[in-house]
């Protein structure tokens, strides 16, 4: 089969292929694996023009104007000249131009749109995703229940469109615990992570909250906390100051540079995230991807992602009662059996070649219907 993945957002500032590929490596690893066995052409918008082939993967490096991407008949006519079986859409928020990329291709040619926690539109542009869904074959959610809510909504007429797949996942993996401590200096039993922005969604205080009581009765557990942005850390820091006693079992870390968090993921036992909304969990599949332990929200993505919590345990967004009583579950689990549960789930289900699969499986019945 021939898949062409094509996105009509433009991404400024990049002007090196390279440096691009290697900035969404975390998803461009599903469209190596499935260059195995497939033609796998992915065309990008960057400040550059030109071609690249990297792992197996053809690339075309393209500029259009802001006309050209809310009318992209350039695109479009390439696509179709590159004789694709299955096009691959990034993103559900262009109905207008999945309008016209039907009427500009074969009718055999199928198309496929990924979820990247868009929410459905209201108004004149739902009746839009409702004229595009009739060109669309088939949609990908990182949990079944996400899409359910745009059919529920209006926005897209068939649940047997909607199929499970993760959008990204981990170019990670497990090495050895002491080497991995050794970069991180990351001392504590059983360690803790947090990996993520500290914003409302992601809900830092929830987590520090119930960490700080968990401490009292687990003086030796530490919690060490990366985070991109810092939107409640003058808060967290109050928080910490009223337990003067347990605030040194949390460890605020600030940022570090990507490719380090291999050794942080590998220093911890169990990966804590306190979201109140995510479209997948990129951060909660690469530290599962080397091992950690998810204790996170009962949300629809992270349901998926954790088997439904079997890798772990989950709780109710905000509720930190429910982290506190998961963290002190930890005592009673075998975490070496838990570990094991949560590696093979990874690699049937959220790795680069799980992902491929099941893209492989949907355009295969796609095209013999």
């Amino acid at each position: 089969m021939k898949f062409v993945f094509a996105s009509y957002v433009y991404s400024p500032g990049f002007t090196d292929p390279h440096a691009w590929i290697k900035h969404i490596g975390f998803y461009l690893g599903t469209l190596e694996a499935l260059a195995v066995t497939d033609t796998v052409i992915s065309i990008e918008q960057i400040d550059y023009e030109g071609e690249a082939v990297n792992n197996g993967v053809k690339y075309y490096f393209k500029r259009y104007s802001n006309h050209e991407r809310r009318f992209p008949s350039k695109l479009h006519r390439f696509i179709r000249s590159l004789s694709p079986d299955v096009v691959v859409i990034q993103g559900l928020h262009f109905p207008l131009q999945i309008i016209q990329l039907r009427l500009m291709l074969s009718p055999h040619v199928k198309i496929i749109v990924q979820n990247h926690a868009e929410q459905p539109f209201t108004g004149i542009k739902k009746q839009l995703q409702r004229i595009a869904d009739r060109g669309v074959h088939a949609y990908m959610f990182a949990s079944k229940p996400m899409g359910l809510r745009w059919v529920q909504k209006g926005n897209l007429a068939s649940a047997k469109k909607l199929h499970e797949v993760m959008e990204v996942s981990s170019d990670f993996k497990v090495i050895n615990k002491e080497i991995a401590q050794s970069k991180t200096a990351v001392a504590g039993q059983p360690v803790f992570l947090w990996v993520g922005r500290l914003n409302a969604n992601k809900d830092p205080l929830t987590a520090v909250r119930a960490f700080l009581q968990y401490a009292s009765v687990q003086p030796l557990a530490k919690l060490y906390m990366i985070y991109q942005t810092d939107e409640l850390l003058e808060d967290i820091l109050i928080e910490l100051a009223k337990h003067p006693s347990q605030k040194n079992n949390i460890k605020l870390i600030g940022q570090v540079p990507h490719a380090d968090l291999l050794y942080w993921y590998n220093s911890a036992d169990y990966i804590i995230s306190c979201s109140f909304y995510e479209g997948s969990g990129t951060a909660l599949c690469e530290a599962m991807s080397c091992g950690c332990i998810p204790i996170v929200t009962a949300i629809d993505s992270f349901k998926m992602i954790t088997d439904n919590g079997k890798c772990g345990m989950l709780f109710e967004p905000g509720d930190a009662g429910g982290v506190l009583t998961a963290l002190i579950q930890t005592q009673q689990i075998d975490t070496s059996a838990k570990r094991e549960y949560t590696l093979a789930h990874y690699k049937a289900t959220l790795s680069f070649n799980a992902i491929a699969s099941r893209f492989r499986e949907i355009a295969t019945t796609l095209l013999s219907v």
